[in-house]
């Protein structure tokens, strides 16, 4: 990974100091509270106008320095590899961003979802917490200096092998979903702080959950029987709408059941005091979830209740940029159309294509001595063509259909926006290629570059 302009002279930002106030910025980072006022939004909303419009600035600057030191004739094998641009800014805007709208809600980063370590170390910087499911991801987490007291061991169905490690290392927040978790935790961790995950109703986000995960509500009040007869610490309910959920309603609904069950476990003598409601948030209608969420929240559980979230995409999606090579093209002369072939696939940071169910737009980035990024018709035009992977395999496209502005040559480069999220976590090496992209870093934020530099 490659550092670009961490240190870049970025305009004073317009971020109200005290929305980062209270249980997320511990020292040094604490600052004086702030009331949540439509002031307070109106200058966050200006900051991220403005810091956006910067970091485009930044990325675009980056891109074209990096393309424009690859020479197809004659660069290494592998010169060419794609590459992301990452503006920490981004990050840093959309924490900010989750303290206006959810001030009572403490993100716990879900780790899998970009386990980028600038993105990790801001994160820790700011104070937020981790939502970890392996002994790895704790490992990473806690190689930045994180307490285990930050990190919620969030999978309800367990290797026996990593609750020993959990409590090795005093991982104390998981999560369970049935019966037998709860014998495995009572044998090797029995003073874990148990949170019990509820099935949701996820039918209408892009990647459903409750099929896998989740405690039926026609099953929750004997589970916490069961724990309270296991003498375990019972401290929390969760649940999870799955990843890129569509509105507030599944929110709302997981709350009241939540609520119910809080009451449940009151009713057997657990002493519950915490709500976790998940992931499942975007990037573009988070607003419109949380201002339906927030009161929903407030309405149902007192504020001696804490509340605890598990945020990935929203973090990460509109922070990274990927760029491409175009490796081969093929032209159709019949069907007035073209094949064009990159070096990043399904099989790499494209696997968001089968995993999680996105439809990347690509746009052209240069052609011959044209620059495009940016440019509103950079998607657009009257060349059609299909967009594939570079793996032997035929599963690996893009692509079917897409419009471009002109024919692009081997040796043009394309790129992807809003990369940030299920990409390069799940890339494979498969057929030899790079699963390990270069990341130049960009920021559009002062906080968070001095944040970064401490």
């Amino acid at each position: 990974m490659t550092e670009v302009e961490t240190n870049a002279v970025c305009p004073p930002s317009l971020i109200p100091r005290g929305v980062l106030a209270d249980h997320a910025c511990p020292p040094p980072y604490a600052v004086a509270p702030l009331p949540m006022t439509v002031d307070t939004n109106a200058r966050v909303k200006a900051s991220a106008v403005g810091g956006c419009l910067h970091g485009q600035a930044l990325i675009s600057r980056a891109l074209r320095n990096r393309v424009n030191r690859v020479d197809n004739d004659s660069c290494s094998p592998g010169g060419e590899d794609p590459f992301f641009v990452a503006d920490i800014g981004e990050v840093y805007r959309q924490h900010v961003r989750w303290k206006v709208n959810l001030p009572r809600v403490e993100p716990f980063y879900a780790v899998k979802c970009n386990p980028d370590l600038t993105v990790l170390k801001l994160l820790a910087r700011l104070g937020t917490g981790f939502d970890c499911a392996s002994k790895k991801e704790m490992d990473l987490i806690m190689s930045l200096g994180v307490p285990p007291s930050r990190i919620i061991y969030a999978h309800p169905c367990k290797a026996s092998s990593f609750i020993r490690y959990a409590s090795q290392r005093d991982v104390r927040k998981m999560t369970f979903d049935n019966a037998e978790e709860l014998y495995k935790i009572k044998r090797y961790f029995p003073e874990a702080e148990l949170f019990l995950r509820i099935v949701t109703d996820d039918s209408e986000s892009l990647c459903q959950f409750s099929m896998k995960y989740g405690a039926s509500l026609n099953h929750t009040a004997d589970l916490l029987q069961l724990a309270k007869d296991l003498e375990l610490n019972v401290v929390g309910i969760s649940f999870h709408v799955g990843s890129g959920a569509v509105g507030a309603k599944p929110f709302v609904h997981a709350v009241h059941s939540a609520r119910m069950v809080f009451d449940q476990a009151e009713a057997v003598g657990l002493n519950v005091t915490t709500l976790d409601i998940g992931g499942g948030f975007g990037v573009d209608n988070f607003e419109s979830i949380a201002e339906v969420l927030g009161p929903a929240i407030d309405e149902c559980f007192p504020p001696t209740v804490r509340v605890v979230a598990e945020p990935g995409r929203y973090y990460v999606a509109s922070a990274f940029t990927l760029a491409c090579h175009v490796i081969a093209r093929r032209e159709l002369p019949h069907h007035a159309s073209y094949m064009l072939y990159l070096n990043d696939g399904v099989y790499g940071n494209m696997n968001c294509i089968l995993f999680d169910h996105q439809q990347p737009i690509v746009r052209a980035l240069t052609h011959g001595n044209r620059y495009m990024y940016g440019l509103p018709d950079n998607c657009d035009g009257p060349v059609t063509a299909s967009v594939w992977g570079p793996t032997c395999d035929g599963i690996d496209c893009i692509t079917r259909e897409c419009q471009l502005p002109y024919a692009l040559d081997v040796g043009d480069w394309v790129y992807f926006d809003n990369f940030g999220a299920y990409t390069m976590s799940a890339a494979t090496g498969f057929n030899g290629f790079n699963d390990n992209c270069e990341v130049l870093y960009v920021c559009s934020e002062n906080a968070a570059n001095k944040l970064l530099s401490e």
